[in-house]
């Protein structure tokens, strides 16, 4: 008896005790650390991603080859690709699911945290091995981050079995966090918070997670196809075995297209929480943004062959297809519908938060229109692998995502850290942010419109000044993610200090407790009027 009450006392003070130094970071099993884990380690995936993005407009600064060979030109293009989606955005996503989930339901930590640990710890080793493959003979993998088949199986190079063990251990990695997102949501939310009272960041997450459990094994599956076909003689997309090389396209895609949901669905919820704390207003139209968050989510498994309008579908899968895609702009503009009425007469103040949520607005709104250019099957046939694909989905990704991701880090900064930014410096950031990303990225649709296809190392004369031109602001906003670190490492080290809740018209659970917050919260959980 005596032995277990001092052991309790001894778990109790543990519970207490932060630990410091490496052990600190390696064994922790604390929701804010493994969140702050997650974010600087996307960070660092982003700088690594762009710096290959930079070799990338290097190359295609004037026509001709200039700097690297065309095969490396490839290695480039498809590692630029993996690493943003799987080791930028998602994981930053992650992070701040980890960070602010638990202190938005009143919950102590993440339901699994030892889990929670586990699916962070893989992740270096994951990019680790893809990006070793590009020192190994023959080079990385070169077949474009969608690995097409028989690119991946019959023509790629030897590293190609690190490229699929290394999406194996993402893959893993994003289930584990998934479930671990479902499960603390399901069972530790605050006495009375029920699932309509939750903050809508917690219901994009959780429609998110839902997504990752359903088509993270789409891919593993794809993966270990390309494996098999590659090194063990079988036969699923060789045409000359009795396979189907579009078959690959179908199993990509039906993981390809809910995962680019994946990748904006915690964005409105983070800009749905933005909007409303600079308008001093409620959001507008909650339970509707609840549905639509939701439609997307569902519509996400039935559009994906849009992506393969010119594979040869039967006419009747093509107009399928058209419409679903066109049916999904509908819950989405009901979300920008939504973030407009909020701001209606609202006493809006434009701190840096709420402009990077204005630019999201705005250039995520081009890039749903441009997508819905890509839904009809007839003018697709004029974009399809064109640079107009690569300007449209940038759009969604670059201005929507990962400006999403900034303005959530810019929000919540103050609660991580105790201090506020220098908020000048973060408007030197959104400002130079927001002129290069569409200096980078708007003409590339006039490009692709002319006929410019993507992922060539070399182009036609008539392409040069308009790719010299995107070249200067790919390079201009690469430089600017410089001021982003300097922002946040200065606000680290101090600065004013924040109060518990930092921004006037700011509500929710997490402005409730101290800034910064303290390493345990919510040890009892508040009740929910």
């Amino acid at each position: 008896m005596t032995v277990a009450t001092e052991h309790a006392h001894q778990d109790h003070d543990d519970h207490h005790h932060k630990p410091t130094g490496i052990k600190r970071w390696l064994y922790t099993t604390n929701h804010k650390d493994i969140g702050t884990l997650y974010l600087w380690f996307s960070f660092i995936m982003f700088l690594i991603g762009g710096a290959m993005a930079m070799v990338i407009r290097l190359e295609l600064f004037q026509p001709g080859l200039q700097v690297v060979e065309p095969d490396f030109f490839n290695q480039m293009t498809t590692v630029h690709g993996l690493i943003m989606v799987f080791g930028a955005v998602m994981p930053a996503f992650t992070g701040l699911a980890n960070w602010m989930i638990p202190m938005m339901i009143g919950a102590p930590d993440m339901a699994l945290p030892r889990m929670n640990n586990w699916s962070f710890w893989i992740l270096p080793f994951a990019f680790l091995i893809l990006l070793s493959s590009l020192f190994m003979e023959g080079g990385g993998p070169n077949f474009g981050w969608t690995f097409y088949a028989p690119l991946s199986t019959t023509y790629s190079n030897d590293s190609t079995a690190f490229f699929v063990f290394s999406v194996h251990i993402m893959g893993i990695s994003s289930i584990m966090g998934a479930i671990n997102v479902i499960v603390t949501i399901f069972n530790l939310r605050a006495p009375g918070m029920t699932f309509m009272k939750m903050p809508l960041f917690v219901w994009t997450w959780l429609i998110t997670a839902f997504l990752l459990i359903a088509v993270m094994p789409v891919l593993a599956g794809a993966v270990t196809m390309v494996l098999t076909d590659k090194y063990f003689a079988t036969s699923f997309f060789d045409a000359a075995g009795g396979g189907d090389p579009v078959m690959f396209q179908h199993i990509f895609w039906f993981f390809g297209h809910p995962e680019v949901y994946i990748m904006i669905l915690p964005a409105f919820g983070i800009i749905s929480t933005i909007v409303p704390t600079f308008s001093r207003k409620k959001l507008f139209g909650y339970a509707s943004m609840v549905y639509a968050t939701s439609s997307i989510a569902l519509l996400s498994f039935i559009v994906w062959a849009h992506h393969m309008f010119t594979t040869g579908m039967p006419l009747a899968g093509e107009l399928f297809f058209m419409y679903c895609t066109m049916l999904i702009s509908v819950p989405t503009g009901v979300k920008v519908f939504n973030w407009v009425a909020t701001m209606w007469r609202g006493a809006m103040t434009f701190e840096v938060p709420m402009l990077f949520s204005l630019a999201f607005i705005v250039l995520f709104t081009i890039g749903g229109l441009s997508g819905l250019m890509l839904a009809i099957t007839p003018v697709d046939f004029q974009y399809h692998d064109t640079y107009f694909v690569v300007a449209h989905f940038h759009y969604v990704l670059v201005t929507g995502a990962v400006f999403s991701i900034m303005a959530g880090a810019y929000y919540w900064l103050p609660k991580w850290t105790g201090n506020m930014f220098d908020e000048s410096l973060a408007k030197w950031h959104f400002w130079c942010s927001l002129i290069s990303v569409n200096v980078l990225f708007f003409p590339m649709h006039f490009v692709g419109l002319a006929g410019m296809p993507r992922r060539i190392p070399d182009y036609a004369l008539q392409f040069a000044d308009f790719n010299a031109i995107i070249s200067i602001g790919g390079f201009a906003f690469g430089l600017s993610q410089l001021i982003f670190l300097a922002v946040v490492l200065k606000c680290i080290k101090g600065g004013e200090q924040s109060p518990a809740k930092s921004w006037e018209g700011a509500e929710g659970l997490e402005w409730e407790v101290a800034s910064p917050a303290p390493y345990h919260t919510f040890t009892t959980p508040p009740e929910i009027k």
